[in-house]
Parts: structure tokens; sequence; C-alpha cells
């Protein structure tokens, strides 16, 4: 392990990350004393003001990837990554926000759901459908690992403790904490989270400045001097960059459909006011703005590292944020950026334990085995069977993470995108037919078909390396998501179409 840290900074980073799990501690003891039912540990039993929740969105959908692992993918190959992570994405995400929100809180508080699976469940009236949405969310452990790898990379490397340790630490105390406080505590956690990443984003960002002295010209020669195509808007020498049909018609499909997760979409039934709702959207987009063009620090730590070497010795992609941070600022600084790069990973690593376990144990196991309830003592049974949920999931998170963090094919990021598109690549359908087509209401074949073409199709073309640019050493998942959205599109509106004629005949 690269020792960078000082001997006054790894003081002073131990400071800090004391009081943080003191003052998370502190959040989740109060939210935890108001849990009484799974209903109160999924969607709370507080009212929450539209800025803490559009704070708390900005925050669960900025995590780890946005501020650790994503700029790594700039530093190692430049401008054709800041256009597709830090422009066409989140624009399309933007769009998909203001276009769905509304329209899944109205349907959402219909059906009464808890969670996203139960709301695909109630919406097509079958409890299989649910089901399998319940089993396919486990996909999601894959974003899980990421955060796991990024935090761990940040701590390790501030604090220099051996990997493996800060990673069993930091499962332990997250998981731990989770099984108690649910939405009650994560909504305050994710606003101050939310805080510090603002804070981190605007220094991180201010940290480049010294580099456009001479202006743009500069400082596109500087970009220009690391490599031939580093400073392009397409790099032909890259995995994930190397044509518009990656960079933008891809990332564009993709951030349309990201937002169909349930860390995620499932945010706007936090609120108890229709009302809130605008707000709420404003101040998350707003915040979000900020916090997607942090990826452009990926080229300030490339200008720093031209090499990406420390005395020799390479800088794993997925370290390149870390190594920035400790070797570029003042121990004082570092403090605060080392606090709010863990609020990076915390926030949306709460968001996925919270609806990941609320969705095996809603959805999953009391399906399956609620008729072993005792009635009187439900609520307190189901409690538990999601706090054991929890640890299942905290024993699968640490042995992925490890392989991530020994092995890695390029980076953690490919794992978990692998994961989480093909997740919501199965989600698209059912979530967009549910809530726009109503005149002829959607059967349960046409999404459940769709879903099912969703996944094979993600995979094939993933694995199946017969799609062109998928043959390489490292393949794009964007690519193969992009494929399943469509094709899985194209079956869904072509089911309901016989459909609905098979009707009028």
């Amino acid at each position: 392990m690269q020792q960078l840290a000082t001997s006054e900074q790894i003081l002073a980073n131990w400071i800090v990350v004391i009081l943080y799990m003191c003052i998370i501690l502190f959040f989740v003891i109060r939210g935890a004393l108001k849990v009484r039912t799974m209903a109160d540990y999924a969607l709370g039993n507080i009212s929450f003001s539209p800025m803490a929740v559009g704070l708390a969105l900005a925050a669960s959908m900025t995590s780890a990837a946005t501020f650790i692992i994503n700029p790594g993918f700039i530093a190692l190959y430049g401008i054709s990554g800041v256009l597709s992570f830090g422009i066409v994405m989140p624009l399309a995400i933007f769009f998909s926000l203001i276009l769905l929100t509304k329209k899944f809180r109205i349907s959402g508080a219909n059906t009464k759901a808890l969670t996203m699976a139960q709301w695909i469940g109630k919406t097509y009236q079958n409890d299989g459908y649910a089901l399998f949405f319940a089993f396919i969310s486990l996909l999601l452990v894959t974003f899980i690992v990421l955060i796991c790898v990024g935090l761990t990379q940040i701590l390790s490397s501030a604090l220099n403790v051996e990997p493996v340790l800060v990673l069993g630490s930091v499962i332990i105390f997250v998981f731990g904490y989770m099984m108690f406080g649910g939405a009650n505590s994560m909504v305050y956690t994710n606003a101050i989270q939310a805080t510090l990443m603002l804070i981190v984003a605007l220094i991180l960002l201010a940290s480049g400045v010294d580099q456009f002295e001479g202006g743009l010209t500069a400082f596109q020669s500087r970009l220009d001097d690391i490599g031939p195509y580093f400073a392009s808007w397409v790099n032909p020498d890259s995995f994930l960059f190397r044509n518009l049909f990656e960079i933008i018609f891809c990332q564009a499909v993709i951030g349309f459909a990201i937002v169909c997760q349930p860390h995620i979409i499932t945010k706007s039934l936090l609120l108890k006011n229709d009302k809130d709702v605008n707000k709420y959207l404003v101040i998350g987009i707003v915040v979000l703005i900020i916090f997607f063009q942090v990826v452009i620090v990926g080229l300030f730590a490339r200008i720093h590292f031209p090499d990406l070497a420390i005395d020799g010795e390479r800088i794993p992609m997925d370290g390149i944020v870390s190594a920035y941070v400790i070797s570029k600022f003042p121990f004082y600084i570092t403090v605060i950026l080392i606090a709010g790069l863990i609020s990076a990973g915390l926030s949306t690593l709460e968001g996925l334990i919270q609806s990941l376990s609320s969705t095996l144990t809603t959805d999953l196991i009391n399906p399956l085995f609620s008729k072993y309830y005792d009635p009187s003592k439900r609520d307190q049974q189901e409690i538990m069977i999601n706090k054991v949920i929890i640890v299942f999931l905290a024993i699968i998170s640490f042995g992925l993470s490890y392989q991530q963090l020994i092995s890695p094919n390029l980076s953690v990021g490919i794992f978990a995108q692998n994961g989480v598109y093909a997740y919501f690549s199965a989600a698209f359908v059912p979530v967009l037919f549910g809530m726009f087509i109503k005149k002829n209401p959607v059967g349960l074949k046409t999404v459940a078909t769709a879903s099912i073409v969703a996944i094979v199709t993600h995979f094939g073309v993933y694995y199946g390396g017969f799609f062109p640019m998928m043959d390489q050493q490292v393949n794009n998942p964007a690519i193969a998501s992009t494929m399943a959205l469509i094709v899985s599109l194209l079956v869904g509106l072509t089911f309901h179409y016989f459909s609905i004629n098979k009707r009028h005949v």
C-alpha cells in the first residue's frame, strides 16, 4: 500500500472519522426510536422537508462512483470521459427525473407501495412479478461493492491502514447502523452528507484553478501533452469512450433509464405533500449539477500525476482521487475532503442497503414465509428478518468487495455498472408503461416478457462477444444495457400493440 499521508494528516483524519461516526450514530439512534414497522423503516414516519429530501436525492444519486471512481476514468482517458459522464449522462438524468418523478409519486401513493418491486407487483396485479423483481434486485449488490471499494481506497490512504481491515470496518459499521434507523435517520444523514459533499465538490473543482494559468489554451496544451487523444472528444484507445455512439447515444439512454432504481425513484414517496415535489426537484437538480462536474477533477489529477505513478509505483485507477487528495492539499483541507468523500460513499450506500433490504423483506421473504408469522408479533418479526437480511448482504458485500480490491477488471466501476445496468434495463419497461399507458392497460405478459428479454439481451451482449466493440479485454456495460433497453422496449410495444388488437377483434 502506497503511504502518502503524513503523521499529522493521519492523526487529523482519525479525529474526523471518529467524530463523523458519532454524528451518524446520533441520527441513527434518534431515527431508530421511531421505527415500529417495516413501513416506518422503508418510508419513515417523520415529516421531511423538501430541502432535506432534495439533498438526500442528490446525495443518493452521486455516490463514490461520481466522487472517487469516475474521475479515475477521466484521469485515464481524458475529455471524452468528461463529455460522457459530466455532460450527456447528467442532462439525460435531469430530464428523466422531471418526467418520471411526479408520475411515480402519484402512482406510488395510490398503490401504497413501500418498495419498487411492490409497486410493480401492484401495478400489474401479480405477486409473482413482484417476487421476480425482488430477486433480481440482488444485482444492486454490485453497486454496494463499488461504494465499499471506493470508501476503502479513501480511508486506507488517509489513515494508513491495510485496505482489508478498512473494508471490514466500513461494512460492520455501516451495515450495523442501517439495521436500525432506516428512512427516519437516512434522510437527515443524507442531507448532512450532501452539504459536506457540496463543500468538497467546490474545493476539488477549485483545486485546478492554477492549471488555467495562461487561459484555456494553456490548459488545452497541458492536456495535449499527456497523450494523442486525451484532449479529444473521442478516445479510440479507451474501453468506454471510443466514439460518439458510446459517449452520447448510449449515455443518453442510460441516463434516462438510470432513474429506475429503487433508491432513486422512490425518494419522492418520502414527501408528505404533493406541493413539495417541485421544490424537491429544483433543490436536487441544482446540487446534482455541481456534483456531476467533480469528474473534471480527473483531469487535474492526471496533470498532477502525468505518469499515474508515485515513486515508480503505478496508482490503481480506483485510487487516483485518493492519491490526489492526500498529496495535493494541506492536512487541514484534507480532513474536510476526507469527510466529504466518505459522505459521497455513505449517502448512496445507506440508500441501497435500506431499499434493498426493504425489498427483500417485503417482496421476497414475506410472500414465501408470511404464513409462518405470528399475527400478534408480525411487525417485530418483519423488523428482525430485515436485520438478518442486512447481515446477509454485509457478508456477500465483503466477499465481492475483497475480490474487487485485489483483482479488479480495470475498475470496480465496470463490475458495478454491469449489475446495476442489468437491473434498471429490466425495470425500465414496466415502470414506463405503468406510469404512462393508461388508456389501454398493459398486460402482465407484455411487461414480464420485456423484462426477461432485457436481462437476456444485456448479459448476452456483454458476455457473448458477438456485438461490435464487445470483444475486448474490458467491455462497456453501457452498450449492453443500451441494446437491452432498446430491444425490450420494442418487444414491449409490439406485445402491447398486438394485445390491444386482440381485445378489439
